[in-house]
């Protein structure tokens, strides 16, 4: 079949076959035929990971028909939801039944699936990521058999952030909230104020996160704050949108970024420009549509997880690092933060967390601002992010999650073939 890669263009792949699976009996079907054989299946959803977690060796395989809403219990609000369905068409689907997500990342192209699986989060010191706010799963396992899990089972925290290792995700049970509104204040601010006043800020707001544009002390600042009240909607002008995040943020980027990979040494004064065309705004607009921002300029990302306190101290390495060094970083440095939970793999698992992501231009080379990064990272008790890039393996990744080796045997029990796997599997995981 022809060439796979994934939207970042980090990783391609050539496997020998791609199937779309029609309904869950075939999932079972080619989970069977494909153990038999001694084969391995990889379920591709959207290609946003940066890493080569959707990497198919052998058999491609997509779930976009396992989309949709399966079931809605209006009593606890929850939903049982599609593997495949997009997050950007699953806000509107649950908005049609007056629900909505509690919290969402920033990107909504990834299938629900994809992004429960990599431990895709959002902002909100009260908020955990999409993982966390599952009640159940089902998964077709590689000896073809279906089955269902809750918070009740003893392999839950397994379960629910998966990397995709056990089994082939056909649906999820998301406990969903009343739709409700966001009213975002974005506005200019300096760094150094920021990180100063930054547990107080955190906790203060629904959900909160900030950009910090290197070579300069400018961040630019978003609060989110939660309206109940449908009928407060109070969103952007078109014109005022367009112009933000159509023009500035995606059309003009991309030519800003085009420019300095030919003239790096703009980089700088470049970013105090942008930095400075970004003004205060405010509006209030559904949930769905206020968490998520548009992109179109494709860059290389790495984001890691740190214990929320370490965050102040991480951003002044990284700033003295710009300070000192040529490399030229046109890509804002985006912080979020959650709350703890329990799921074994999870990057939050069992402390408040702050995450640090950085970019860089898919033009440009990232391997120094990256490597650089990531050494930084070697006193805070980080965790990456599953879907992004990092140089993390097995010996690793094992003294940093208390729950590491459970995973590893509920993998053992539930795929002893390595049906699921693939070298980045092998590389975490072993």
């Amino acid at each position: 079949m022809a060439e796979w890669t994934n939207w970042a263009g980090t990783v391609r792949a050539t496997p020998r076959a791609e199937v779309m699976v029609r309904d869950v009996p075939h999932a079972q079907e080619l989970c069977r035929t494909t153990a038999a054989s001694g084969g391995a299946l990889k379920v591709v959803g959207s290609g946003h990971s940066f890493t080569a977690i959707a990497e198919a060796t052998d058999v491609l395989v997509r779930v976009d028909r396992l989309s949709g809403v399966r079931a809605v219990d209006r009593e606890t609000a929850r939903v049982w939801v599609g593997a495949g369905t997009p997050l950007h068409v699953l806000g509107q689907l649950l908005a049609r039944e007056g629900l909505a997500l509690t919290n969402m990342g920033d990107i909504d192209r990834q299938t629900v699936a994809g992004a429960v699986s990599t431990g895709t989060h959002g902002t909100g010191a009260a908020y955990t990521g999409l993982a966390g706010q599952l009640t159940g799963v089902e998964l077709v396992t590689a000896d073809g058999e279906v089955r269902r899990y809750d918070h009740d089972d003893p392999e839950w925290g397994g379960v629910a952030l998966s990397l995709g290792a056990l089994g082939i995700v056909t649906a999820l049970q998301i406990q969903c909230v009343p739709s409700f509104l966001l009213q975002a204040h974005e506005q200019p601010d300096v760094l150094d104020c920021v990180l100063a006043s930054l547990d107080e800020t955190v906790d203060a707001a629904d959900h909160f996160e900030f950009y910090w544009f290197p070579h300069t002390d400018r961040v630019q600042t978003k609060t989110n704050t939660r309206v109940a009240d449908v009928a407060r909607r109070d969103p952007l002008p078109a014109w005022r949108a367009r112009l933000d995040d159509d023009l500035l943020s995606n059309t003009v980027f991309e030519g800003v970024n085009r420019l300095l990979t030919r003239v790096p040494r703009l980089t700088p004064a470049a970013n105090q420009v942008a930095a400075r065309a970004l003004s205060a705004r405010t509006y209030t607009d559904t949930s769905y549509d206020v968490f998520v921002t548009r992109r179109t300029v494709r860059f290389r990302e790495s984001e890691y997880s740190v214990p929320r306190a370490a965050v102040p101290d991480l951003l002044r390495q990284l700033r003295t690092w710009c300070d000192r060094h040529d490399a030229r970083i046109p890509f804002p440095v985006e912080v979020r933060f959650t709350a703890a939970d329990d799921l074994w793999l999870s990057t939050a698992y069992g402390r408040e967390t702050g995450y640090v992501a950085v970019h860089q231009y898919h033009r440009r080379d990232h391997r120094a601002y990256f490597e650089a990064f990531w050494s930084m990272l070697r006193d805070h008790d980080a965790r990456p992010h599953w879907g992004k890039m990092h140089d993390l393996d097995v010996a690793e990744l094992r003294s940093r999650y208390e729950r590491f080796d459970d995973f590893v045997a509920l993998r053992d029990a539930l795929d002893p073939s390595r049906v699921f796997g693939n070298p980045y599997l092998e590389r975490v995981l072993g």
